[in-house]
């Protein structure tokens, strides 16, 4: 029998990535619902902020300043969360950054970092989270993309390390869920194009400024979608049209995927130069937005 999880009015929640974009509107999301939450970010500013706003409306929030690729300071999140809330009942692994440029262009140092972030930063979350999530049982949350299944050029690296986030997060839901039929709901959430500033933070190594391909959905719908997973369960959820579209073509008719993919080299370039094509690849931003910036003409 599958395990029964809370209301998310019954929750206390860490999300990592929590300062902007989906992880911003995970948190506001489920702190309206009335969730406990901790959530953890490098950008110490803006998550201050973020944490002093919610509890200005009557609700719960603490906050843990910090990089994902630190197993130990993850260590700490999970153990001020069980002090302060009385445990975890839903882990969402969200930090995440990209790189733009050719594969054959970027840097192994940058190419290390990005690994860092966004697969070590889901293992280590995940195997941290895992202890708390068995006493009473939860929800453990992955953030892959709808490139865990299909791809895309000039992001290769982070088409690589969601690929590797849904084999991790599918190996263990199996262990998990299905050799131990321990009391924890694995999910992997999979969005196509999302509005938030993952452009502008991205490690940038192209002529011209970053962006999306359009169309992109808004973070609120991600939200929602981890929400779900977190109260309902799942296995693995696409979120957009356009998600559901890509993961079947690239499963059905790869190599027509491929020629698609091909087409999304272009549309990933703005007409002008990069504004910061640093990025927040190894420093934190402070944008503290859930949207990105709009399209400059």
């Amino acid at each position: 029998m599958k395990h029964k999880l809370k209301p998310i009015a019954d929750q206390s929640m860490v999300i990592t990535g929590a300062s902007s974009g989906i992880g911003l509107a995970t948190a506001l999301a489920a702190s309206a619902l009335g969730a406990r939450l901790l959530l953890v970010a490098r950008s110490e500013q803006t998550l201050r902020a973020i944490c002093d706003e919610i509890r200005g409306e009557g609700r719960e929030a603490e906050c843990v300043v910090g990089d994902v690729a630190d197993r130990a300071l993850l260590q700490q999140a999970a153990e001020q969360a069980v002090e302060r809330f009385g445990g975890i009942d839903s882990w969402i692994n969200n930090a995440g950054v990209s790189i733009y440029g050719r594969l054959e262009e970027v840097s192994d140092e940058d190419n290390r970092r990005l690994f860092e972030t966004n697969f070590w930063g889901v293992v280590y979350g995940s195997l941290v989270a895992l202890p708390f999530l068995r006493q009473r049982g939860g929800a453990l949350i992955n953030l892959g993309s709808e490139l865990s299944d299909s791809i895309i050029p000039l992001q290769g690296m982070y088409t690589a390390s969601k690929h590797a986030v849904k084999g991790f997060t599918d190996a263990l839901r199996v262990e998990v869920e299905q050799v131990d039929k321990a009391p924890v709901s694995i999910t992997l959430i999979q969005p196509t194009a999302v509005n938030t500033p993952y452009p502008e933070h991205a490690r940038n190594y192209m002529d011209h400024e970053a962006k999306l391909p359009l169309p992109a959905i808004d973070p609120t719908q991600v939200a929602q979608a981890i929400l779900e997973a977190a109260s309902e369960g799942g296995r693995d959820v696409k979120v957009g049209a356009t998600s559901k579209i890509n993961t079947m073509m690239a499963k059905l008719m790869p190599s027509i995927g491929d020629r698609v993919a091909a087409m999304m080299a272009d549309r990933q370039q703005e007409p002008y130069s990069p504004i910061h094509p640093e990025g927040t690849l190894f420093q934190p931003g402070e944008t503290g937005r859930m949207h990105g910036q709009p399209t400059q003409q």
